[in-house]
């Protein structure tokens, strides 16, 4: 199987992104198939990374906490209908248990405290938030039932500050730091020797990737890592080590001659108990700390992703296929899910381009950005992708206005821009040599490529 495609495609992405390294591993029938680094782990010393090199992982920790958690419900220590309040003081309502947490859906919303700590530490603005322990968090969630709006199980909020309470539990019940359980009870009975939870861990590291924030004019900063709470979002692991946490979800469980939890577990965790809110073509989930695609080409795709800017992750498996990816990388940008995606669908015998959607959507929205001008040059706008809209703007007057995509083929493309009780089409006719836009009662007609400087 040749993965000169894949290779193409995340060199164009992390080059566009401004990416500084990423490294990437495929699975498929219990074998490796395929690993590689692209791009640096330091920048400043010309190091590329290894499919060895170690990242944090991000929420791909959740993972890793909701099976600790399944252990000890399948050895009686717990249950997931226990009341939070039983292990945690900080949640006062005994309605509130521990399946809320792991599927987000208690009815508290997201307090921040993970993006606050990230923006501040990092430099970013917003306020001061000093957290560098479990305990910490719990102290500021303080308050937090003045915000709730919804009864448990009536409604999906992502609350970091759930599973930081869930990495508590596993301590109450344990006896252990939630590290030292998840070192003991996962990490080494399936070989992932090299992934790790603390700075002394990672200092003696000779394989990390250095983290980087992008500026928003593309320049590449040297940071630190944050360190200290570790259930929600604190592992650092590698995309070979990863692999063998997917290999025992695959297995239903076992790893080689060892079983981490039996199958009926495995698969309450990969269960569909909540409905993201999100409009898309296919239906998905939040199993237990486990994110479900229904109808990934016809199959069922488990994984999740992570982010703490600085560091980005992507683990996704297909049970009834037997393969998986893992895709990490020391800076944020490009999402990872998506070349994820991409690897997976070459793994079942797809050309992507064909076959993703997204892909399909992606590339149009590229052939669209670009500079646009009327007749005789008496007009002019910028269109710019943003996410997946785009930006549209008037080279004279500066004024700009996203649009929002309503239908979108190969030959014609129609968006919409939003006023007060106004909805204003804007069109691309897409022909072979040329893209025409028709924005109110103007017509122009794409001139050039945009600078760096729109």
């Amino acid at each position: 199987m040749s993965f000169n495609s894949l290779e193409k495609f995340i060199l164009e992405r992390i080059s566009k992104y401004r990416m500084p390294g990423l490294s990437i591993a495929l699975l498929k029938n219990d074998e490796i198939v395929y690993t590689k680094g692209f791009g640096f782990k330091d920048v400043e010393f010309s190091q590329p990374p290894t499919p060895y090199t170690n990242y944090c992982v991000g929420s791909v920790t959740k993972a890793f906490t909701a099976l600790a958690v399944m252990q000890l419900y399948e050895k009686g220590l717990l249950s997931v209908d226990d009341p939070v309040n039983r292990y945690v003081s900080t949640i006062k309502a005994g309605n509130i248990t521990i399946h809320h947490l792991l599927t987000h859906t208690s009815g508290i919303p997201a307090l921040g405290y993970a993006e606050a700590l990230i923006n501040s530490y990092y430099g970013l603005g917003g306020i001061w938030l000093p957290i560098s322990a479990p305990d910490s968090v719990l102290a500021f969630m303080e308050g937090y039932e003045d915000w709730i709006l919804f009864k448990p199980s009536e409604r999906w909020f992502y609350l970091n500050e759930g599973y930081v309470m869930l990495g508590k539990i596993i301590e109450k019940v344990t006896g252990l730091k939630y590290e030292e359980y998840v070192k003991r009870n996962l990490l080494d009975k399936i070989g992932m020797d090299k992934s790790y939870f603390t700075r002394e861990e990672y200092l003696k590291d000779t394989d990390r990737a250095t983290p980087y924030n992008v500026s928003q004019d593309g320049k590449l900063i040297k940071v630190e890592p944050i360190f200290g709470i570790s259930a929600d979002g604190g592992l650092f692991s590698n995309a070979v080590d990863l692999l063998k946490f997917a290999k025992a979800m695959i297995g239903r469980g076992r790893y080689g001659d060892t079983q981490l939890v039996g199958s009926k577990l495995i698969e309450l965790m990969e269960t569909p108990h909540v409905k993201l809110p999100y409009e898309s073509p296919t239906s998905r989930y939040y199993g237990y700390g486990l994110t479900i695609h229904d109808d990934f080409q016809g199959r069922k795709l488990v994984g999740h992703s992570g982010s703490v800017l600085v560091y980005t992750a992507y683990l996704g498996y297909i049970p009834d296929e037997g393969v998986a990816v893992t895709v990490l990388s020391n800076s944020s940008g490009y999402p990872l899910s998506l070349i994820g995606a991409y690897a997976l669908t070459l793994l079942l015998g797809r050309k992507p381009e064909e076959a993703l959607h997204v892909i399909k959507q992606e590339e149009l929205l590229e052939r669209l950005e670009g500079v646009y001008t009327g007749f005789k040059n008496t007009i002019g706008f910028k269109v710019k992708r943003v996410g997946g809209t785009l930006l549209l703007e008037d080279v004279v007057r500066k004024t700009q206005i996203p649009i929002y995509p309503e239908r979108l083929t190969s030959e014609h493309a129609l968006f919409y821009a939003y006023g007060l009780g106004v909805k204003i089409p804007v069109e691309f006719v897409i022909e072979a040599n040329r893209v025409i836009m028709i924005y109110e009662r103007y017509v122009s007609v794409k001139t050039g490529a945009l600078t760096s400087g729109f």
